[in-house]
């Protein structure tokens, strides 16, 4: 199985290496992260590891988010075990706020539910993918979408610097085309962060520092996997 966990981003701060320089991290908390569900060829026709991290209280979890991790004495599941179907093992656990699959390329069996994983997970390992979902900015101009340089600010110049000039065209064709970059919705949409150097594994805390930026908003849930770039 691929190393990864979920987690969530506690934010920034800078530390010293083993050369006595000083290195901005991203802490990121991973864990603990509890395996709900183990996928199989033979009943699910993939092998996966379906992990479930931070706990929902039970008064806002609804009926389904409990049944998923603990038996809760469902018509369904006396009717299925009437026929004989054999039920998933639950974890027995909280119902969880973030749900996610990692695809196994080989045997998920070695991982059982209701297992606990931290950041030990991460002991030996030298860089990592960070998966998350950059801030929201609403809709926002041509400047701040895409980087363009604006008008000049020289005299002559009318109330129009940040504007992002000429899109049209001739009256061949007479229109705009399409995908000009315009004004518009900028932000959340999801970003994989490459190869980020592990500087410090805090195992007693969960806790993971990694050289450089994250990212999505202090405490935004993140997806963290051992990378496969070489």
């Amino acid at each position: 199985m691929p190393k990864g966990l979920l987690g969530r981003k506690v934010g920034m701060t800078q530390v010293y290496n083993a050369e006595g320089a000083c290195v901005p991290v991203t802490v990121i908390e991973v864990g603990p992260c509890v395996v709900l569900q183990v996928r199989t060829p033979e009943r699910d026709g993939y092998s996966a590891v379906q992990l479930g991290f931070d706990d929902k209280p039970r008064r806002l979890a609804s009926r389904s988010e409990r049944g998923h991790v603990a038996a809760i004495g469902s018509q369904r599941e006396k009717t299925r075990q009437a026929a004989g179907v054999e039920l998933l093992t639950k974890p027995e656990c909280e119902p969880k706020r973030f749900i996610r699959e990692f695809r196994t390329e080989g045997d998920s069996t070695e991982y059982a539910v209701g297992q606990s994983l931290g950041a030990s997970l991460f002991a030996e390992c030298k860089a990592v993918d960070v998966v998350g979902t950059v801030k929201g900015r609403g809709f926002t101009g041509a400047i701040k979408r895409h980087g363009f340089s604006g008008l000049c600010a020289s005299h002559g110049v009318k109330k129009a610097h940040r504007s992002l000039g000429s899109t049209g065209q001739r009256q061949d064709p007479g229109r705009v085309f399409k995908n000009q970059k315009m004004p518009g919705h900028y932000g959340t949409n999801q970003v994989t962060i490459r190869n980020l150097d592990v500087v410090k594994v805090d195992e007693a805390n969960n806790l993971l520092l990694v050289y450089g930026a994250v990212p999505g908003h202090n405490g935004a849930y993140v997806i963290v996997r051992e990378t496969n770039k070489k």
